[in-house]
């Protein structure tokens, strides 16, 4: 054993073994695992907040992921500005629809899983491989989703390796199964709206300011008829999470861009509020 290192390590440290971070923590810690804890009998999802509604978009240079603010507790607002979109890696984007702490695990998971793989292996996972390895999780979580606990994430991403490279969507049921996506997706309980929204709006190859402005448009819409989904909050300054993924990589769209934009979009729905 190297001197700098202490002695009682587990042999799982000091293997070379899986590039899988999950089963690295798998054969360690099990109990550190979203799923892995034990629950009480019974339905456990009114105990928790949660997190909807988000969508996707492929455009001319790459995908748009976007989500809005609010988490609930049935009735009740539990917060209003949740974030439940992030960039996975330098290509690839994620978020999550349903019981918010345990999502926000999942997220957190995932991103440490793909920069294990990328340090060990010296190279970026596929984007097939990072969808396959969501989706593991996710059945990973398959008991506690039984009891009412359950996440649906989303992944979109930019595929550096396909013949012509481009945005991918991929969507999930409870069980893991994942399902690529066309043109656009949406998951949570506002997503019925938000997709017949998308489905009016979106075109092939559309630039940025398109794509994120029909995303901020199906988020609206969503927010109109779904009690669980949070609209601009010009007030409280808070808008809805917008990151992109594209050749160069991936970037948030910054407060103040979104900021104007929901203006304009309240504004014209001001103007015509049907």
């Amino acid at each position: 054993m190297p001197a700098d290192l202490p002695a009682g390590l587990p042999a799982a440290y000091l293997a070379a073994g899986s590039p899988s971070f999950t089963d690295l923590l798998r054969s360690v810690a099990p109990d550190l695992l979203p799923g892995r804890r034990p629950l009480p009998p019974g339905q456990a999802g009114d105990l928790a907040p949660h997190g909807t509604t988000i969508v996707a978009a492929a455009y001319a240079d790459g995908v748009l992921m976007a989500g809005d603010r609010r988490a609930t507790m049935g009735n009740m607002i539990a917060q209003r500005d949740i974030e439940k979109v992030s960039a996975a890696d330098a290509y690839s984007l994620v978020g999550f629809a349903g019981t918010a702490g345990i999502g926000m695990e999942m997220i957190r998971l995932f991103q440490l899983e793909l920069e294990h793989y990328e340090k060990i292996e010296s190279a970026i996972l596929t984007l097939d491989g990072k969808a396959n390895r969501l989706a593991s999780m996710i059945r990973g979580n398959l008991g506690a989703a039984m009891q009412g606990l359950a996440v649906l994430p989303l992944f979109a991403g930019f595929d550096l390796d396909a013949d012509a490279p481009a945005g991918r969507i991929f969507s999930y049921d409870v069980t893991g199964g994942p399902y690529e996506e066309q043109y656009f997706a949406g998951i949570g309980s506002g997503s019925l709206f938000a997709r017949g929204s998308m489905k009016k709006l979106w075109r092939p190859a559309m630039t940025r300011e398109e794509v994120i402005r029909v995303a901020v448009e199906a988020l609206y819409d969503a927010a109109d008829d779904d009690s669980a989904t949070g609209g601009p909050d010009l007030v409280r300054k808070i808008f809805p999470v917008v990151v992109l993924a594209t050749a160069e990589g991936t970037a948030r769209v910054p407060d103040d861009e979104m900021g104007q934009l929901a203006e304009s979009v309240i504004a014209e729905r001001t103007a015509n509020p049907v």
